[in-house]
């Protein structure tokens, strides 16, 4: 295929910091909302892959890695509609504020408030899916949904607090690789394939990713799992989110800040000459 017909990792570097630059100009209330609207999308993709997933008891049983596969094939939806919608999400602005930090665009103190707000309204967001909009409306109060919901999220919270921020730093290391290869398409179906790719895989190998966390746990809990939200931000949500930053800022923003941005100028003297 011809380099035309998508963008070269340079310039789906160079937009991904654009789009770190662009949110960090927006006024308040209006990064707010598209926070808000980032972590419901988000959600949404959670409650779809239970939905799913969680009614195959039949196939779950004979071939429990294809009932993971599917719900790693749906969860990418609500990404997707992050990155097509314009909404805001604290994991790939790991990258999208690292890139400009480093391009000295933008300064920590602002890297540290947005990372924070966005994670805050994220939250916000997720909630109104979990409790409002599934749990409420009693889509787990029976089984299949009850026990798989339970059970997925029982694996998550009571596991060590070392391999929950490893696999933190997995999960955002493929989501913000997702979000960098959807910039590499000229057309939006290029751009779902782009960000379906890592993500599914993230999901399927059971990585763990704090916003889409911040659905399935608070879920369960309102549907009446044995989880309690010190559990729940101790063991699970702390270390995640920690793992999620390091595999954001360190793994994708500052090696393809160094790989494509990092003396840029004199790379292209040098080619010219």
């Amino acid at each position: 295929m011809s380099a035309n017909h998508y963008y070269s990792p340079l310039d789906m570097t160079k937009e991904f910091a654009a789009s770190g630059i662009y949110k960090s100009l927006l006024p308040a209330f209006r990064f707010i909302v598209i926070a808000i609207l980032g972590g419901a999308f988000i959600a949404a993709g959670g409650l779809l892959s239970v939905t799913v997933a969680g009614g195959m008891t039949g196939i779950g049983a004979a071939n429990p890695g294809l009932v993971k596969f599917i719900a790693g094939a749906l969860f990418p939806v609500g990404l997707i509609m992050v990155s097509i919608t314009g909404a805001d999400l604290f994991t790939s602005d790991c990258t999208a504020f690292t890139l400009p930090l480093l391009e000295r665009k933008l300064r920590f103190v602002s890297f540290l408030k947005l990372l924070c707000l966005s994670y805050v309204f994220n939250f916000a967001g997720t909630q109104i899916m979990a409790y409002m909009l599934s749990s409420g409306l009693g889509y787990f109060a029976e089984d299949p949904w009850k026990s798989y919901l339970h059970h997925y999220t029982e694996a998550k919270v009571y596991q060590p607090w070392a391999a929950v921020f490893v696999k933190g730093i997995g999960a955002n290391w493929l989501v913000c690789l997702g979000m960098f290869m959807g910039y590499a398409a000229k057309d939006i179906t290029g751009k779902c394939i782009g960000i379906w790719i890592p993500v599914m895989i993230f999901v399927t190998l059971g990585y763990e990713h704090s916003i889409a966390n911040m659905f399935f746990v608070p879920a369960a809990i309102y549907s009446g799992a044995g989880i309690t939200w010190g559990d729940f931000i101790w063991n699970n949500l702390i270390p995640a989110t920690f793992g999620n930053i390091a595999g954001g800022v360190f793994w994708v923003g500052c090696v393809y800040w160094y790989l494509h941005l990092h003396d840029r100028n004199d790379i292209s003297k040098k080619t010219k000459n």
